[in-house]
């Protein structure tokens, strides 16, 4: 057999843990808090039916639903991104400046064809979403982690690593981390898109979860802050709409967007039009606002019983993060508990979470006490019986 790409060899492999995850996610005796998916009862499926019923029965847009479609996305939806999503934020975007993607994944794609050559620096958050980092490595960069701290990214950090390694880019989750759940400060927000602007380095500013805020003052994303056009906003209708949908949207400065339609019409042409059109008409009937309120409450009240479960069943000496928003908390146990060899006694329990290694591109052995909870998928009760499992699996090993 022929040998595979150099680029597959580069990537970051999926764990056996990964595996063993999505295996116990078959499982339905298992509570698993490893996923990232939001809560089944936030999907607004009869909503979606209705829209889907009357757009290819009864509407002539059917014909236009079930054909090909623009590379840049519909129309209406553009405006619906641009008008309830991004002027919300603080962002003035043109039609011209928004390009509708299939999913936030391929936004990180689409972005990393445009930049990046074999061998060019990619700068991330330690901890950081795995996924983008496999797409960052497809493409043969190297990726060098920053420090992090509660209120985000270190800019000390990163600006002597722009100093050093001369990155081509700057990949950061500015509001409610996956995987840490934190928040990057005002103060460092504004500091990030100086630095992009100073050292000529694209900020790229993934923000799939900044609507799902259920406490806390809202802070305008790095974007808002950006004078020179170095910083790429991209996003995903995943967890406001449906995962399953495929959506996503690119903001960009428009030389930025001509080209990332260039490479979308090379690669897969367009983004599910009927997929879009549902999603406008979501939007137009104006259901996106009470869909919205919804999500926060469901999601609030899951964050509030899993950080109780924490504080009232783990010991003192557990650390973990109080996401203000979001489907993730930090949890860090002592030193001496390994939390990758500890997975098999909890999948033992019927209870599954994310080592924290997996995270982190480099020195991941002295992260081997971290993990990474998410309630977004898990109803209140089962919250409370997965985190009693969960403890008592820890306990053992204190």
């Amino acid at each position: 057999m022929p040998k595979f790409a150099r680029r597959i060899s580069n990537m970051q492999a999926s764990a056996d843990v990964i595996r063993q995850l999505f295996e116990s996610m078959s499982d339905p005796e298992t509570i698993s808090f490893g996923g990232g998916a939001p809560a089944r009862e936030a999907l607004p499926v009869e909503k979606i039916h209705d829209i889907a019923d009357e757009v290819l029965t009864r509407d002539k847009r059917g014909i236009q639903a079930l054909q090909y479609g623009n590379p840049m996305g519909l129309p209406d939806l553009r405006q619906a991104v641009i008008e309830r999503l991004l002027k919300p934020k603080g962002l003035n975007a043109g039609m011209d400046d928004v390009l509708i993607v299939s999913g936030g994944i391929e936004s990180m794609n689409l972005v990393s064809q445009l930049y990046l050559e074999p061998g060019d620096v990619v700068l991330v958050e330690a901890p950081t979403f795995v996924q983008a980092v496999q797409i960052f490595q497809l493409f043969e960069a190297t990726v060098i982690p920053c420090e992090t701290d509660n209120s985000g990214l270190v800019i000390e950090d990163v600006e002597a690593k722009i100093k050093k390694f001369s990155p081509k880019m700057v990949y950061v989750i500015p509001t409610f981390q996956n995987p840490s759940g934190r928040t990057t400060s005002l103060e460092r927000r504004k500091a990030l898109a100086e630095l992009g602007s100073r050292y000529d380095v694209i900020i790229l500013e993934d923000d799939p979860y900044s609507e799902m805020r259920y406490s806390g003052e809202t802070l305008p994303p790095v974007k808002s802050f950006d004078k020179t056009g170095h910083t790429i906003f991209v996003n995903s209708f995943s967890k406001i709409f449906s995962p399953g949908s495929r959506l996503g949207y690119i903001y960009a400065n428009n030389d930025i967007i001509r080209k990332v339609y260039d490479i979308k019409t090379a690669t897969n042409s367009h983004a599910s039009v009927l997929a879009q059109v549902i999603c406008a008409e979501f939007f137009n009937r104006g259901l996106y606002e009470p869909h919205l309120k919804k999500i926060r409450d469901i999601h609030r009240e899951r964050r509030d019983v899993m950080m109780e479960c924490i504080k009232t069943m783990l010991p003192d000496e557990i650390k973990s993060v109080y996401p203000d928003g979001g489907l993730f908390t930090w949890v860090e146990l002592p030193r001496k508990v390994n939390t990758t060899s500890l997975l098999a006694d909890a999948l033992a329990q019927k209870v599954a979470y994310v080592p924290g290694r997996e995270f982190f591109v480099e020195d991941r052995d002295n992260h081997d006490n971290c993990m990474r909870i998410s309630f977004g998928g898990i109803l209140p009760d089962k919250i409370r019986i997965g985190m009693e499992r969960l403890a008592n699996v820890i306990k053992k090993t204190l």
